[in-house]
């Protein structure tokens, strides 16, 4: 009969109600010695002898063989033997065996339940999870404990289940208020956890503060939903609230918290956490260096992010992708590429999918066009190639080398189950400037059942940068705030930039007014678009608000103000910004600003001032800056400066026709006809010759 049972028995899982017997609480298989039957055996082990091999944790072999002695022994029908056994195949990764055990059992204890539950969440199976904890519900016989919760829990995380979530809340509720169960530290923290991977920060937050005790990993679990939902500076207070309540820190929650630092630019307090995992004695372990490497990256440290990386000791594939990804951000192109290679052939660590992700913009910036291919190749061949982040990444890459198709292809050869994949479409088609593909592609995803995001409408927003796209830019402003995304600064900004752009400024402006929080960004766009539009003592008061509420500027907050004190003449005023930048905020110039300074001289007459300027100029000067000035002298009629900076312009560039055109303008306005002739027997010579223009009509 038992051997009957081994060779029919589990040919197949069923669900078998409880009053039916189901010969699926034997094994699939069992050793030679077992099949023999019971007169292999001296005498049959006893329900303790069993129980308490059982308990020992035994390998799968001897968990079969248990099993077969509890159905010889008669002990089909026992409850606990039977829910050990559930325990065990569960927690040998035989969720098969544990399963139609479970199914055989004629009453099922919470052990067997809980025990069955938690070994489909280790295997992955959140959705037969719920579905067993619905059953449990469903049988009435026994009720959901501090045990089931947990990992029921976690498996409405994983799907983003959030609804099965919340119903699950209320029985957990339902539970404390009728005084069958007490708040328990481990379900809440699950729910915390589970409400902030679904992206429902307010929830989370409202089962957080409600915990009479939290524990370390209650805060963990807070801190990181803040830090996944983009809430940094709450994520930073967060910690600190922690600290204050005598909690301390270990090497989780400090690599938790100091990626936020890092988003924020919140180097200094980012330095203090650098400081506190020292105190704590675990700044040596390997995620909280990559974590601090990856913060000093992000405030712009580069040296101190290289320091630390040389200085760890067992560095893995995150310790090299995270300074791979550091050096890009940060347009050190060339570094990030050779560290690639370093990675590769001196290290001999093979990339993963973010690895290769990381460098792919640095490729795509170097115009590395064949290593991008031969990165693709390699993710193909090693099976990398359905990672959404990496798929997301080469779509970027393609499309920014301007070959859409290939973009398209990777696009259609990806599974359509993530909104990543489609905000990298959409932004490739708005990068090649092809918008009306990339706002059929905006109206594909909401077909294809996904709501656009934030990262969806900053694509698609640039492309309304126009008057005959403005009702398409209102109408997104509509999306925006029926979805609550008017509080995410980098939308509002977006929304800013789209109204100045199409003359609609005081709808930018009140946009401006109703935003809570602002970033540089914000004020970089509404200073620039007031300049543009003549409005230069509204541009330089909004930078002393910027200065007021601690906003830091950077390099292009002073091209906007020089340009805008260049378009209404205030060269002192223009001066003063100019000197604010290199002394009060320590930021270097670029050959943006250069031109500004040149073109604020040149406006106003004061053609010897620029040129004075650039001759002090310690690494010389761009042709572009040189151009600005060249131009400039024809306006003014000064053909003294034109041959000193015509010559700087040739000794860079002797083949560009556009300067001997124009310094041959200059010497013709002047009546100087020979030396005109002089510039056009050069071009002959030299055959130069301007690209011949194209037209629609």
């Amino acid at each position: 009969m038992l051997y009957s049972a081994v060779r029919h028995g589990l040919k197949s899982r069923q669900r078998f109600p409880p009053h039916v017997s189901s010969p699926a609480t034997a094994p699939s298989s069992l050793p030679a010695a077992s099949r023999r039957g019971s007169h292999a055996d001296a005498s049959p082990l006893t329900h303790a002898s069993l129980l308490l091999r059982l308990r020992s944790g035994p390998a799968l072999a001897e968990a079969r063989r248990l099993h077969a002695a509890l159905l010889v022994g008669g002990h089909r029908n026992g409850v606990v033997l039977a829910a050990q056994l559930v325990h065990v195949y569960a927690r040998l990764g035989e969720i098969g065996h544990a399963l139609r055990v479970l199914d055989g059992m004629p009453r099922r204890n919470s052990f067997a339940w809980n025990a069955a539950i938690k070994g489909l969440v280790d295997a992955g199976r959140f959705s037969e999870a719920l579905k067993t904890y619905w059953d449990m519900v469903n049988d009435g016989s026994v009720a959901a404990d501090a045990f089931t919760y947990p990992p029921v829990i976690k498996a409405c995380a994983a799907p983003g289940a959030v609804e099965q979530g919340r119903l699950i809340r209320q029985h957990v509720d339902a539970g404390v208020a009728r005084g069958d169960a007490k708040p328990n530290v481990f379900v809440q923290c699950a729910l915390v956890d589970m409400f902030a991977k679904c992206g429902c920060l307010g929830e989370a937050r409202s089962v957080f503060e409600s915990m009479q005790d939290r524990d370390l990993p209650a805060w963990t679990a807070m801190i990181g939903g803040a830090v996944h939902a983009g809430e940094w500076l709450y994520a930073m207070n967060l910690f600190k609230r922690m600290r204050s309540e005598g909690f301390g820190a270990d090497s989780v929650i400090v690599a938790t918290i100091i990626p936020a630092c890092g988003r924020a630019k919140e180097l200094h307090t980012g330095t203090a956490l650098h400081g506190c995992a020292v105190r704590c004695g675990v700044a040596d372990v390997t995620c909280v260096c990559n974590a601090l490497v990856d913060m000093y990256c992000k405030c712009g440290c580069l040296e101190m992010a290289d320091y630390l990386f040389r200085s760890i000791r067992f560095k893995d594939v995150v310790s090299w992708s995270t300074l791979i990804a550091g050096y890009s951000q940060n347009g050190m192109y060339h570094l990030s590429v050779n560290l690639f290679a370093e990675m590769v052939n001196a290290a001999g660590l093979k990339p993963n999918s973010n690895t290769m992700a990381s460098i792919l913009p640095s490729l795509s910036e170097l115009k590395l066009l064949g290593h991008g291919k031969e990165i693709h190749g390699f993710s193909l061949r090693n099976g990398l190639d359905q990672s959404k982040f990496l798929g997301s990444a080469f779509i970027d890459f393609y499309s920014r080398q301007g070959f859409v198709r290939k973009a398209e292809t990777v696009f259609e050869l990806m599974p359509k189950t993530d909104l990543v994949i489609w905000n990298s479409m959409v932004a490739g088609y708005a990068v090649n400037g092809d918008t009306e593909s990339a706002l059929c592609a905006f109206r594909a995803l909401q077909k294809s059942g996904f709501k656009p995001d934030h990262v969806t409408v900053i694509s698609v927003l640039p492309l309304c940068n126009h008057h005959s796209r403005l009702i398409q830019g209102k109408e997104l402003h509509g999306y925006v705030v029926r979805h609550n995304m008017s509080s995410v600064c980098s939308v509002s900004n977006a929304l800013i930039d789209m109204y100045c752009k199409c003359c609609c400024l005081e709808m930018g402006k009140e946009i401006f007014q109703l935003m809570t929080d602002r970033d540089t960004a914000t004020y970089n766009t509404l200073i620039s678009s007031l300049g543009k539009h003549g409005h230069e003592a509204e541009a330089i008061m909004l930078f002393d608000l910027m200065r007021r509420d601690g906003i830091a500027p950077d390099k292009v907050t002073f091209v906007a103000l020089l340009s805008s004190c260049s378009h209404a003449g205030l060269i002192d005023t223009g001066l003063y910004f100019y000197d604010s930048m290199l002394q009060d905020y320590n930021i270097s110039p670029d050959k943006e600003h250069y031109s500004c300074i040149v073109d604020l001289y040149s406006r106003s007459g004061k053609l010897d001032d620029a040129w004075k300027f650039i001759s002090s100029l310690q690494e010389g000067a761009e042709i572009d800056v040189l151009g600005c000035l060249l131009g400039a002298c024809r306006v003014h009629n000064r053909t003294d400066i034109a041959e000193l900076v015509s010559k700087r312009i040739f000794e860079q560039n002797p083949s560009d026709p556009g300067y001997h055109i124009l310094l041959s303008n200059i010497y013709a306005d002047a009546g100087m006809w020979s030396d005109v002739t002089r510039i056009r027997t050069m071009i002959e010579e030299r055959s130069l010759k301007n690209k011949t223009g194209n037209t629609l009509i």
